[in-house]
C-alpha cells in the first residue's frame, strides 16, 4: 500500500470528510480492519483564508509547498491537496516535491469524460469560479465550463466561507444553491461540479436529480485510494 500525503485543514470540515471517506473506501476494498496508510498535514485555515482574501498566492504557494515537502520527508509516496481553491498554487507544490501530485481538476475531468458530459456548471469559491487555473485545466481536456453570474458567485463564496467551513448547513442556503444550479442547467450545463470540498455536505444528488453532480471530494478520494492500493493488490496476490 502506498502512503498518502494529505495536505488539508482547508477547512477542518472537509478534512474530516476526506479522512473518513479515504479510510472507509480502503476498508470497503480490502475488508477486515484494513485502513489507509496516510500522513496528514493539517494547516491553519486562518492563514489560508487571509492569503485567499488578499490574493497573496505566492505566499500561499510557499506555505503549502513547505507542508508538502514535510509530507514527502515523512514518507508520503504521493501528495494530494484536499482543497479545490488551493490548487491555484499547485505548480508551487509540484515544484517543491519529487513524488507525484494528484490534481483534483484532472480527476474531475476524467469523470466528466467517463460520464459523457461536456458542458459543466461550476460551483466553488470565487478563485475557483473566476480564475483561470481550474477552468483552463478542464478546458484543456475538451470541456466547457459555465459559472454563475457575479451576484450568485459572491453568494456561493459567502456561504462557503461564512457557513460551510463553520459546520453550518441551512435549508435557506441549500435552496439558494439549488436555484443557482437550476440556472446553470437552463443555460446548457449537462452536469454540475461541486468544486468545493464542503459543498457535497450541503447538496446531494437527491436534492438535485436534474443533472449529474460531479462531487470533487468523492471523485478525488476514489482516485487517491486507487493509487494507494495499486501496490496493495499486487502484494495481496503474492501472499
Amino acid at each position: 500500500m502506498l502512503t498518502i500525503g494529505l495536505l488539508h485543514g482547508m477547512s477542518s470540515v472537509a478534512t474530516v470528510d476526506y479522512y473518513r471517506r479515504i479510510n472507509e473506501r480502503v476498508n470497503e476494498r480490502l475488508g477486515g480492519h484494513e485502513r489507509a496508510e496516510l500522513l496528514l498535514s493539517s494547516v491553519n485555515f486562518g492563514v489560508i483564508e487571509r492569503y485567499v482574501r488578499a490574493q497573496e498566492w505566492d505566499e500561499a504557494g510557499d506555505y503549502l509547498a513547505s507542508k508538502a515537502r514535510g509530507l514527502e520527508v515523512a514518507g508520503a509516496d504521493f501528495i494530494v491537496c484536499g482543497s479545490n481553491t488551493m490548487h491555484r498554487v499547485a505548480p508551487a507544490i509540484e515544484a517543491a516535491i519529487s513524488v507525484p501530485f494528484l490534481h483534483i481538476a484532472d480527476v474531475v475531468a476524467k469523470a466528466a469524460h467517463q460520464q459523457g458530459v461536456r458542458t459543466l456548471g461550476l460551483l466553488g469559491t470565487l478563485p475557483v469560479m473566476e480564475a483561470d487555473f481550474y477552468r483552463d485545466r478542464l478546458a484543456a481536456s475538451g470541456l466547457s465550463v459555465l459559472v454563475p453570474d457575479q451576484v450568485d458567485r459572491h453568494l456561493v463564496d459567502q456561504v462557503i466561507f461564512d457557513e460551510l467551513t463553520r459546520y453550518i448547513f441551512t435549508d435557506q442556503s441549500r435552496a439558494q444553491y439549488l436555484r443557482i444550479m437550476e440556472d446553470l442547467a437552463a443555460r446548457g450545463a449537462d452536469a454540475i461540479i461541486l468544486g468545493c470540498t464542503e459543498i457535497t455536505q450541503l447538496v446531494s444528488p437527491q436534492d438535485f436529480p436534474v443533472l449529474p453532480l460531479l462531487d470533487s471530494t468523492g471523485l478525488h478520494v476514489e482516485a487517491i485510494v486507487e493509487i494507494s492500493l495499486a501496490s496493495a493488490r499486487s502484494e495481496l496476490q503474492r501472499s
